[in-house]
């Protein structure tokens, strides 16, 4: 028996029945070299959801990991004007097909695609990225990601990050060529990294913060006048930090912007500890 064909035929069979459908990225069998993941396009109306929900825009650079015939890419350029797509497939098939494309959307030279491997290629330009991968390969990508700038935009189809959770979540409904269907679509947004050791000058008063952070979630402590309160809600958004404190009984809102070891606020700023 091959038993190399049967893992891929399984592996194609569990996609499609968790996924409603099958996902562009074409990827390498470590043994035999060969594409183990069908293809089948995202629907248009997905594209336009996933691209919508990623609030693409002029002063976007985006790359779809596993771009199939290029149209997340070429529409992110054309209908929602990013001044740069860069599309990355190993399926030589789908990278012509990409190019046919390209040469018909009349979008210049914004947008190129590549035959790589997703776990070779410096993305790291990119602020917006798309994906329609297996979970266990979004979680292959996931510490490169979270490495990223801060605010860059993930929009994933049908497979999630895991415990990482989505800013945003929606089922969308299409019927492409006839053939209706849904597929769930995930939005994330990298966070700045802030744990740690923090000072904190609020007016004439000075504060510490000890802040822990799982993804975009803070928790921590918050000591002034030598009494720690808990920080409750802390959140990241990007660069955009929020938590609130319970301060002689009332909360107390901040709201502040991460510039590396530097939070500004409208009226405190925090340095990290170095």
């Amino acid at each position: 028996m091959n038993f190399a064909f049967l893992r891929r035929s399984l592996l194609v069979a569990a996609a499609i029945t968790l996924a409603g459908g099958a996902f562009a990225q074409a990827w390498n069998d470590q043994d035999t070299g060969a594409l183990d993941v069908i293809y089948v396009p995202t629907p248009h109306g997905v594209v336009k959801r996933m691209l919508e929900l990623a609030k693409v825009g002029p002063d976007d650079i985006h790359y779809d990991l596993g771009s199939g015939d290029g149209r997340i890419v070429i529409a992110a350029v054309k209908d929602f004007k990013a001044k740069k797509g860069v599309g990355i497939d190993l399926d030589p098939q789908r990278i012509r097909e990409a190019n046919d494309n390209l040469a018909k959307a009349g979008v210049g030279d914004r947008v190129t695609f590549l035959r790589q491997n997703i776990f070779e290629t410096d993305f790291s330009e990119a602020n917006v990225i798309s994906l329609y991968l297996l979970s266990t390969l979004n979680l292959r990508l996931r510490p490169t990601i979270l490495k990223m700038r801060p605010g860059t935009r993930i929009v994933t189809q049908s497979f999630s990050m895991a415990d990482w959770d989505p800013e945003h979540k929606e089922s969308v409904e299409f019927n492409e060529n006839g053939y209706p269907g849904t597929r769930t679509v995930y939005l994330y947004i990298v966070p700045a990294q802030v744990e740690g050791k923090w000072t904190m000058a609020d007016g004439a008063q000075t504060i510490a913060l000890d802040l822990k952070q799982q993804f975009q979630r803070v928790s921590g402590i918050f000591v002034i006048g030598g009494k720690p309160v808990t920080i409750k809600d802390g959140k990241l958004t990007g660069v955009n930090f929020e938590f609130t404190v319970e301060v002689d009984g009332k909360p107390v809102k901040y709201e502040g912007k991460v510039e590396g070891n530097i939070i500004t606020g409208t009226h405190w700023t925090a340095k990290k500890a170095s």
